[in-house]
């Protein structure tokens, strides 16, 4: 699996790249909002470091966009229009899945029902510049600093923990009550355990 190609670059890559990117993006956007809140905000869904959003939008844009690389006109324009048109999708799925959006650009000049805002999309396009110019060929890098076993390994636990992660949440979100299933859990954990 980790070896098959996808636009030029193994899963391996792109996996692990997700899962950076979706870290840092966690980390930016939750330094931005606690300086403009002036408190500690988590800007995740889940309670780890981890905002699949970026970490999906980042691989994507860098497959899509990586061609314009040479042209930072071309490369600005389409970032910041393709990112825009990714944050309005998104947007319109939370509304349907969840009846509500979890940024809010109401405050913000030109936007779109508070959903987007002329601030982000000018903010994408250098980011698409960042990504494509700057930042991706140091994520391989880094991705490659380590050994594929420990990489591999790693990519394991990290969607281990952020699936445990992202259901309990989920259930929270949808108002499930989660202490009936709890001691449901808790057994299956131990039975698990006991085999290993």
């Amino acid at each position: 699996m980790w070896t098959r190609h996808l636009f030029g670059t193994d899963l391996y890559h792109l996996i692990s790249a997700f899962v950076i990117y979706s870290i840092l993006g966690w980390f930016v956007e939750s330094v931005y909002m606690s300086l403009c809140n002036r408190k500690i905000t988590n800007r995740g869904f889940v309670a780890g470091p981890f905002c699949p959003i970026y970490g999906f939008g980042a691989v994507v844009g860098y497959m899509v966009l990586h061609p314009l690389a040479g042209n930072l006109l071309q490369l600005y324009i389409c970032g910041s229009v393709i990112a825009t048109f990714f944050e309005l999708l998104t947007a319109k799925l939370m509304q349907k899945l969840f009846g509500e959006v979890w940024w809010d650009y109401n405050d913000k000049p030109f936007n779109y029902k508070g959903i987007i805002c002329m601030e982000s999309t000018l903010a994408w396009g250098l980011y698409a510049i960042i990504i494509v110019r700057f930042l991706n060929e140091r994520v391989m890098g880094f991705v490659d600093f380590y050994s594929r076993k420990v990489g591999e390994d790693l990519i394991r636990l990290i969607f281990l923990v952020l699936f445990v992660d992202f259901a309990l949440h989920l259930m929270k979100a949808l108002n499930v009550d989660f202490r009936e299933y709890r001691e449901k859990a808790v057994d299956r954990y131990h039975n698990f355990r006991t085999r290993w």
